[in-house]
């Protein structure tokens, strides 16, 4: 089964949180076949944007919500 993983990012309301200010200037920034190439884009991103508190990465599982059926690995 194909795995796809999407990196994006973008402000937060609260640092701690995962609520995004603005979702008209998220950053898609792309999606990866594998989690080892997505952790790679996230950490790249995440580093360039290590001194605003304010800008989260995160990488969504696209394959566990495309088939939400099968064991998460």
């Amino acid at each position: 089964m194909q795995k796809l993983h999407l990196v994006m990012g973008g402000h937060v309301a609260d640092p701690q949180k995962l609520e995004f200010t603005d979702l008209n200037k998220l950053d898609l920034v792309g999606v990866y076949g594998t989690y080892d190439e997505a952790e790679e884009a996230w950490r790249g991103k995440a580093q360039r944007t290590v001194d605003d508190a304010a800008m989260r990465y995160v990488i969504v599982h696209l394959h566990r919500l495309l088939t939400p059926e099968l064991p998460h690995d």
